[in-house]
C-alpha cells in the first residue's frame, strides 16, 4: 500500500485532483488542436499554441510560463536566462529570450514583408485610405474597455486586435500588458481564422445588393486614371526604403514592426540578387519564428493566468474591435461614394483588416456571388495590404502614449 501511496505522489495525479482547474485548461487546448488541425482555423500557429497550452498546464512539467515578478531580484534586477531556465525551466528561458524582449514579431513580420506585393495598393494609392479607416475598431474597444474598468494599457492590447493582425497584437501586448499575452493572441487569431464568417455578417448589415454591385473595372473604364506609374519596379524598391523613413519619424515605436517588414518587401523587390535572404526570411527564419512563438504564447496560458473574467472580456472586446474595423471601412467607402462620380465597391472597405489575403478572398467570394464578371480582388488587396501598415502604425501610436 505505501509503494502505491509514493507513486501516487510520484506522479501528476495528486496536483490534477487538487487543481481541477488544470483539466479546463488541457480541454481547452485540446479543443484548438482539433480547430487547427481538423478545421484548418490558423493552424500554423494555432497548433503550436493549443499545444504550448497543454504543455504549461501538466503538472509538475514546468512548462508554464512564470509572470516577470517572479524573476525579479530587486529593483531593476532580474535573473540572467541561465538562471531562469535553471529555476523555471526551458519554457521560460524561452519566453524570457525570445517574447519578452519582442524579438519573434519582428522576425514574422520580416517574412511577410518578404511575401507581401505592394504592386496592388501603389496602383490604387486613393484605396489605401480605406485600410486607415478600418484601424477605428482599434481605438473605439480601447476607449470602451478602459471606461469597463480595464487599464489604459490593458485596453491597448485588447484594442489592437481589431487590427486583425496576430504579430502586430503579440508585440504590442509583449510593451504594454504581458500578464494577457495568452488571451490576447487566442482572441486575435481566431478572429482571423473566422473573418469568412465575420466579414460576410457585417456586410449584410451595411452594404446594399446594388451597391455589391459595383463593379470596379466598369467604373476604371468609365474614369481612367489620370496618373500612371511608369517605372512600377523602380517604385516598389523605393517605397519601403522611404515609408520606413517617414514612419520612423512620425511613429518611432512602430519601426521594429515595420522595419523589419519593409526589409523583406525591399529583399523581395530586388530580386534575384539577393533571393537567399528572400528565401531565408519566408522559410527558415519565418518558420522558426512562427513555431518558437506559438509555443510559448500558448505556455503563458496557464489555468491561474487565463480563467479569469478579463478573459471573457477580452473574447468579447476583440470581437468587437474586429467587426467595428470591418464596419469602419465600410462606412469610410460610402462616404466617399456620395460626394465621388467614380464609385468603389463598399467590399473594399471591408477588407482594410491585416488579414492578407484571406479578407481580400472572401470580399472577391461576395461580389462575385452578386456578379459574376465582378472580380475586386486587386482591388481589396490594396486597403487589404495597407491595413497591415496601418494596424502597425496604430499600434506604434499605443504604445507611444501608454508604455
Amino acid at each position: 500500500m505505501e509503494i502505491l501511496k509514493s507513486l501516487y505522489r510520484m506522479t501528476a495525479f495528486q496536483a490534477i485532483f487538487e487543481h481541477p482547474a488544470v483539466l479546463l485548461m488541457l480541454l481547452i487546448g485540446s479543443v484548438l488542436l482539433y480547430l487547427g488541425i481538423r478545421k484548418k482555423y490558423e493552424p500554423l500557429l494555432l497548433i503550436p499554441i493549443a499545444f504550448g497550452i497543454i504543455l504549461a498546464n501538466l503538472p509538475g512539467g514546468q512548462m508554464g510560463v512564470v509572470p516577470g515578478e517572479s524573476i525579479e531580484l530587486g529593483h531593476e534586477h532580474y535573473m540572467n536566462l541561465f538562471e531562469i531556465a535553471h529555476k523555471f525551466g526551458i519554457m521560460n528561458f524561452l519566453y524570457y529570450a525570445l517574447i519578452k524582449t519582442g524579438l519573434l514579431p519582428p522576425l514574422i513580420f520580416m517574412g511577410v514583408g518578404a511575401l507581401t506585393d505592394f504592386g496592388p495598393m501603389l496602383r490604387n494609392l486613393r484605396l489605401a485610405f480605406f485600410g486607415a479607416a478600418a484601424q477605428i475598431g482599434i481605438f473605439t474597444v480601447f476607449l470602451a474597455a478602459i471606461s469597463l474598468g480595464f487599464t489604459p494599457r490593458e485596453a491597448g492590447s485588447l484594442g489592437i486586435i481589431g487590427g486583425a493582425d496576430g504579430p502586430t497584437a503579440i508585440y504590442t501586448t509583449i510593451k504594454l500588458a504581458p500578464h494577457l499575452l495568452g488571451p490576447i493572441a487566442i482572441a486575435a487569431y481566431s478572429y482571423m481564422s473566422l473573418v469568412p464568417v465575420i466579414i460576410p455578417m457585417v456586410v449584410r448589415g451595411l452594404v446594399s445588393k446594388n451597391e455589391l454591385k459595383i463593379n470596379m473595372k466598369e467604373q476604371d473604364k468609365l474614369f481612367p486614371p489620370k496618373h500612371k506609374i511608369k517605372n512600377l519596379k523602380l517604385v516598389k524598391i523605393l517605397f519601403p526604403i522611404s515609408m520606413i523613413i517617414v514612419i520612423a519619424i512620425l511613429v518611432p515605436t512602430a519601426t521594429p514592426l515595420l522595419g523589419m517588414l519593409f526589409f523583406g518587401n525591399l529583399v523581395k523587390e530586388i530580386g534575384s540578387t539577393v533571393g537567399r535572404l528572400t528565401d531565408a526570411a519566408t522559410t527558415t527564419i519565418m518558420n522558426s519564428a512562427t513555431i518558437f512563438l506559438g509555443l510559448t504564447v500558448g505556455a503563458t496560458m496557464t489555468a491561474k493566468v487565463f480563467l479569469e473574467p478579463k478573459t471573457l472580456g477580452i473574447i468579447v472586446g476583440g470581437f468587437l474591435a474586429f467587426a467595428i474595423s470591418i464596419a469602419g471601412g465600410i462606412v469610410a467607402v460610402k462616404l466617399y461614394n456620395v460626394f465621388s462620380k467614380k464609385k468603389i465597391n463598399p467590399l473594399v472597405g471591408a477588407t482594410g483588416l491585416s488579414a492578407v489575403p484571406m479578407a481580400s478572398r472572401v470580399a472577391n467570394e461576395i461580389a462575385l456571388k452578386h456578379d459574376s464578371g465582378n472580380h475586386i480582388l486587386q482591388y481589396c488587396m490594396a486597403s487589404n495590404i495597407s491595413g497591415v501598415i496601418g494596424s502597425a502604425v496604430a499600434a506604434g501610436v499605443l504604445m507611444t502614449f501608454l508604455a
